[in-house]
């Protein structure tokens, strides 16, 4: 049992706090802008579901949304 307890302990006290200046590289691979598939997806959902057309398609025919 007091294995047990002090394998626990030892493993947080491996935990370490973050220094200011060290946060502002934590989320670089998430806050990238090139990555936009959410939107894309959402721009092609409306295009042949709803039949929408706008600023961000060209021509569209008007769809019946049975696909």
């Amino acid at each position: 049992m007091a294995v047990c307890f002090l394998a626990i302990v030892a493993s947080v006290q491996s935990c370490t706090t973050i220094k200011e200046y060290e946060k502002n590289k934590l989320n670089d691979a998430e806050m990238a802008l090139g990555n936009r598939t959410v939107e894309k997806t959402e721009l092609s959902f409306q295009s042949y579901r709803e039949g929408s057309s706008g600023a961000n398609a060209g021509k569209v025919g008007g769809g019946c949304g049975c696909n």
